[in-house]
């Protein structure tokens, strides 16, 4: 019993967890939607710092149609990170310790996966993009952070999408017992 009690304890940190970074994803993506539609629409004075000192001004300056791309990128990778953690928060609040196999629990776990290959890809196309537009000499001094774990989301999603295979056979079996019992 006092195992079960510390796996309870551990979901509701690991919920509350969630949540917190949840919401700091859903306020960066939200301050990147704002600040991006205020660069292109009133004042290009806002792409000199989008959100923490991100300057994409020179590019907006260079070409407003590589701006607008890259732009929609980032906040497209960033808008599916906090995605991913809505589902995770979803995960929480379904988990049943007594029957933990269940066809919402799988689903929930393949679409962590989906959305982990989706981020690693737009993460990657976004770095290769802004790696083209250095070549072309537009420097870009804070773009990294924005740009980092393309390949970690995609090695995650391989991860996961391995973690819902198990876990449908975890269904199965546990379909059996009950037939069984």
């Amino acid at each position: 019993m006092k195992n079960k009690a510390s796996v309870s304890n551990l979901i509701s940190v690991m919920k509350v967890l969630t949540w917190i970074v949840f919401v700091g994803l859903c306020i960066k993506t939200g301050s990147l939607i704002i600040s991006f539609t205020i660069s292109i629409t009133e004042s290009h004075l806002a792409a000199k710092d989008l959100y923490k000192g991100l300057d994409l001004s020179p590019l907006l300056e260079h070409s407003p149609s590589q701006y607008v791309t890259l732009m929609l990128l980032i906040i497209l990778s960033w808008a599916a990170k906090a995605f991913l953690f809505f589902i995770a928060i979803k995960i929480f609040l379904k988990i049943n310790l007594e029957h933990p196999f269940s066809d919402k629990m799988a689903a929930l776990i393949i679409n962590l996966s989906y959305v982990s290959l989706v981020i690693g890809i737009l993460t990657i196309m976004a770095g290769a993009y802004s790696n083209d537009l250095i070549k072309d000499g537009i420097i870009f001094p804070n773009l990294p952070p924005y740009l980092a774990g393309g390949n970690e989301f995609l090695f995650l999603a391989g991860i996961l999408f391995i973690i819902s295979l198990v876990f449908k056979k975890g269904i199965e079996i546990q379909a059996e017992n009950d037939l069984t019992v």
